[in-house]
């Protein structure tokens, strides 16, 4: 597979909290920001299960995207430049890439990624969805959850 997928750190933690990091190497080659992996380190999270490139990126994140994080930053700018989707759970960085024009996914979306591409049956995708509602440290509204269960259920889901 061809396509770029650059993560910042929320993914990458709920993900593995869900066990089911793996389901990221079906999304395509992914990269992450040099301090996207001191972030994790520091929380004390491995992702040394999935296949990726670090890359660093040396960008002024006080005048780039002061709203967003050093991690979400970085990231979004290794986006740019590369043509590359964007893995994040973050709201802010969500509708900062919408603006512009950048394909964005987050936990919730590698899941039903991961249930399109047939790594997980509809029952374990439902699990999965509902661990990432109740068991990690994400924030999930019930009826994005509920949306997303419905989208299995209809053989819809993917991206």
């Amino acid at each position: 597979m061809s396509r770029l997928v650059v993560a910042d750190t929320g993914p990458l933690i709920h993900l593995a909290q869900a066990d089911v990091l793996a389901l990221l190497e079906l999304t395509g080659e992914l990269l992450v920001p040099g301090i996207v992996l001191e972030e994790l380190e520091r929380g004390q999270t491995d992702i040394s299960e999935v296949e990726f490139a670090a890359k660093r990126v040396t960008v002024d994140t006080e005048s780039t995207h002061p709203h967003l994080d050093p991690g979400e930053t970085a990231a979004l700018v290794l986006c740019t430049e590369r043509d590359a989707v964007l893995l994040t759970d973050d709201l802010d960085a969500r509708n900062t890439v919408r603006e512009e024009d950048i394909e964005v996914h987050g936990s919730v979306g590698v899941v039903l990624y991961g249930y399109s591409q047939r790594a997980l049956s509809e029952a374990a995708t439902n699990r999965v969805l509902r661990e990432l509602e109740q068991e990690s440290n994400l924030y999930l509204a019930p009826p994005l959850i509920e949306h997303a269960i419905e989208l299995v259920e209809a053989d819809d889901a993917g991206w």
